[in-house]
């Protein structure tokens, strides 16, 4: 055993979560896929073991600084894992909280096009447009000299501009230059006791040359001056001056790239302060506006040195109803930023582009001769990525997409083209699902990638339930056999066609071909079935687009990724349907006609948003469950005797809850030099609850035990509670029979958050007359709880309601009763209705949803 871990790694005796003492090799350099049915325990093994364990002996292996957080993490509940190279993991978790956060940040894309746009990109005056030169020390005396007379001026020379630091090497530096004064952020200090400044914020200084009055008698002295600024500077120069009256001064006061705008606040009758910078290296002749050298963070938005001073680099403004900036348009940088072009686009405008055609546009670009070397090794660094992120259908996302608007798959393609241009050998990667909200046609494109990094001597660990990535594997791993308690076994282990082979892996069958998920039913459709009719939308990629959408029926929307399907469904459709069930009046609608929605009386739109951004909401609380369980609590005899109300067993307020960590079971661990982490509270141990309220029991349980129930145990624990059994019978039908009830919100994935409002759903009265609307429903699920999905929607439509899903699983679509297939391509490229029919007839084009189904039936 002990040899074999320069070839594998050796995972003996996990137990984490309902991980059965498992033993396990994962041969270096390979692609091992994990599957098994929702919660058989495949992210117990990857994640809260393989990972969690690369990270505890990466800690380990740092200073002993960093040792001191170790002890304080969980660690995985394993015996050894040998072998192990450094983990990367590449999951489905937002992680995402700043607005600031883009697609070209992530990738670090941007970085390179910020890199672009400094070396060899052409400055402008915003303006008026012309082109910007180096300004001359004598244009700079002549723009003062032409100051209103009396005009109180100080000339100053800049020496740090939004520099983190303490620079106390720069006060040290003007003080022996013999200059007394400085202006630091702002404020006018002494330099005989210099100000203590903040090493981790930004900090602007200027040394003051001079201070003195506009007069003729004062040319030489301002001439002096300004040589000196630029001296010391190296070819800067800032000017503080106050004019007699607004009214008087010749010059339009004009805000720099680093400092605020004019400051007039008084009455045009009274003295006015401006600010205003000049360089030699770069000036418009024209209107006198000057930039400081063109540098990277030129173009951040993420910096006071490139950001629009309005919104400070978001885009928009307003608290609550967000509104575009309206200085910036939502380009979040300054205008001298976005005057600066290459090949006549802002950096704002390359950002725009749809990905795709960023790729055409950058490898046609021409530069000067002795632009050419400085450009190329720059656009060798951003052609992989965008090459990366295209091969795998994100060719319609935008350089300037915001990081909170990715769904999970999105993001996590979008992450590894970070990983695919760093060029990282020896790696174990670590990734959940990356096929999620990919079509058929680009899955194959996708195990292209996890090749490519494999070819590197890299090792791709992939929690994965997509038949076509399952059967590229070099070793296949069925977890199982049922979920939760059920699960936590090792079924079937080998190459895929060895594990189609078993008859204990249920996976196999699939595989093999001997069990389906499909179960179509005959409900065809005509002209006199109901539809909804909505005409000439226009919006995005959708160009006076008109479709009908059969009511009654289950209906499946498809195409690549980026079609349109999404702008069609929830942007078009469902506004359609609120506005005229609700009456209300729109300002804007992007369609001409909407008419049908008379035949339902009920929409429901069930998205993969969280249930709940904070840790305290759970599935018991989302679902109603918790207030029935906390009410049985109180009704027992312990609870009685302790005079405890309901109240008592909330983890949300009250008396019962842990006072240590206010009921969340969890508190922050913060790293300092990593991300911080959730680890369990010492005081409750992640209880949530205090020993008083603990020792109440109801059959033997705590409150806390019952909200580490799985929903399958509930059922089993609470079988004599009628109503609170149904509404956990609903979870187990959308197969979330695994999840607990007590799960914070921020660890369900999108698929489980959405079919969690499914079944939350399945709980009401049903009219008979209710949409469903689904955005992928299959996400997340095994093949086995896809047959299971699909009986629950199927089961919908028999009791006469619409079901309508935005879909890329073949084996649902081929159990829809009528396809709308949009594409052809992404982005710009899509958009167009390629065909609307039932799956057979869908089969039989040469579209790529026809080429995925025709596969599937065959």
């Amino acid at each position: 055993m002990d040899g074999k871990n320069d070839s594998c790694i050796e995972i003996r005796g996990a137990k984490t979560h309902n991980l059965k003492n498992i033993d396990l090799d994962i041969p270096h350099g390979k692609l091992t896929v994990l599957t098994g049915v929702s919660g058989s325990g495949k992210s117990s093994l990857a994640f809260d073991t393989l990972f969690a364990e690369g990270q505890r002996q990466y800690l380990q292996s740092l200073s002993s600084f960093t040792r001191q957080f170790v002890d304080q993490l969980e660690p995985p509940s394993v015996d050894s894992i040998r072998g192990l190279q450094p983990s990367l993991c590449i999951d489905q978790n937002q992680g995402i909280s700043s607005p600031r956060s883009t697609v070209g940040t992530i990738t670090e894309i941007y970085d390179f096009v910020r890199l672009l746009m400094a070396r060899v990109a052409t400055p402008a005056c915003y303006a008026c447009g012309n082109p910007i030169d180096r300004q001359p020390p004598t244009s700079i005396i002549e723009s003062i000299a032409n100051l209103p007379e009396g005009s109180k001026m100080t000339i100053m020379a800049p020496m740090v501009l939004s520099r983190k630091g303490g620079h106390l090497d720069v006060f040290e530096k003007i003080t022996k230059s013999g200059l007394l004064r400085a202006q630091v952020d702002g404020e006018f200090v002494d330099l005989e006791s210099p100000p203590v400044l903040s090493p981790r914020k930004e900090h602007s200084i200027a040394a003051v040359v001079d201070r003195l009055i506009q007069r003729p008698e004062n040319a030489e002295r301002i001439s002096s001056a300004v040589h000196a600024a630029l001296r010391l500077s190296n070819g800067l120069l800032s000017l503080h001056y106050q004019t007699p009256s607004q009214t008087d001064s010749p010059l339009q006061p004009v805000s720099s790239s680093r400092t605020k705008a004019p400051r007039a606040r008084e009455p045009k009758d009274q003295p006015s302060e401006f600010d205003r910078f000049f360089s030699t290296r770069f000036a418009c002749v024209a209107c006198g506006i000057s930039l400081p050298e063109i540098e990277p963070r030129t173009f951040s938005f993420n910096s006071p040195y490139g950001a629009c001073p309005t919104c400070e680099g978001f885009g928009e403004i307003g608290e609550e109803t967000k509104q575009e900036c309206p200085t910036c348009r939502g380009n979040r940088l300054r205008p001298e930023s976005l005057a600066i072009r290459l090949s006549n686009k802002s950096i704002a405008d390359i950002s725009k582009l749809p990905i795709s055609d960023l790729r055409v546009w950058l490898a046609h670009l021409q530069f000067e001769r002795t632009k050419q070397p400085i450009a190329e090794p720059i656009l060798k660094e951003i052609q992989p990525r965008l090459d990366y992120l295209t091969h795998v259908g994100l060719g319609y996302l935008t350089l300037d997409r915001k990081g909170d608007t990715l769904s999970g798959g999105e993001l996590q393609r979008v992450r590894l083209a970070t990983s695919v241009g760093t060029g990282l050998i020896g790696v174990c990667y670590v990734l959940d699902e990356p096929s999620i909200g990919l079509h058929p046609r680009d899955t194959q494109r996708l195990i292209e990638i996890l090749r490519s990094l494999q070819k590197r001597g890299n090792t791709i660990v992939v929690v994965e339930h997509d038949e076509a990535i399952m059967k590229a594997a070099d070793l296949l791993v069925d977890i199982g056999p049922g979920a939760g308690v059920h699960g936590g076994e090792i079924i079937a282990c080998g190459p895929p066609k060895k594990v189609s082979r078993i008859a204990e892996s249920i996976t196999g069958q699939y595989l093999l071909g001997t069990k389906e998920t499909h179960a179509p039913r005959e409900r065809p459709v005509g002209d006199d079935t109901p539809k909804l009719k909505l005409s000439g939308v226009t919006k995005n990629n959708l160009r006076n687009l008109s479709v009908d959408f059969p009511l009654m029926r289950l209906v499946g929307i498809t195409g690549v990724s980026g079609s349109g399907k999404s702008t069609l469904i929830h942007d078009s459709l469902v506004l359609a349907i609120q506005s005229t069930i609700h009456g209300n009046t729109l300002a804007t609608q992007h369609w001409k006609n909407f008419t049908g929605a008379e035949q339902i009386d009920r929409l429901i739109e069930i998205d993969q948003s969280p249930i709940g951004r904070s840790p305290r909401s759970v599935p018991a609380t989302y679902c109603g469950l918790w207030d029935d369980i906390r009410k049985i609590y109180a009704s027992t005899r312990d609870a009685k005797q302790r005079g405890f109300k309901a109240v008592r067993f909330s983890f949300n307020s009250g008396n019962g809850r842990c006072d240590a960590c206010a009921g969340q079971g969890r508190q922050k661990l913060e790293m300092s030099f990593l991300e911080d982490v959730d680890i369990p509270c010492p005081e409750c141990v992640g209880k949530r609850y205090n020993r008083q309220t603990l020792a109440v029991h109801f059959k033997g349980k705590s409150i806390a035990d019952a909200l580490d129930m799985t929903v399958d145990e509930a059922v089993e624990f609470f079988e004599n509670m009628d109503s609170l059994k149904r509404s956990l019978q609903r979870l187990q039908e959308v197969g979330l029979g695994y999840i607990t009830l007590g799960q914070r919100s921020t660890t369900l994935s999108g698929g489980e958050a959405q079919r969690l409002k499914l079944a939350n759903e399945l709980t009401r009265t049903s009219t008979g007359k209710t949409l469903y609307v689904l955005d992928e429903p299959t996400t997340g699920l095994h093949l086995a709880d896809v047959a299971q999905l699909i009986q629950v929607l199927q089961g919908l439509v028999e009791r006469g309601n619409s079901v309508l899903v935005i879909e890329h699983h073949m084996d649902l679509i081929q159990s829809c009763d009528w396809v709308i297939d949009m594409g052809p391509e992404g982005g710009n490229q899509g958009g167009e209705i390629l065909a609307v029919g039932p799956p057979a007839m869908l089969a039989k084009l040469d579209t790529p949803t026809g080429r995925a189904l025709r596969e599937v039936m065959a």
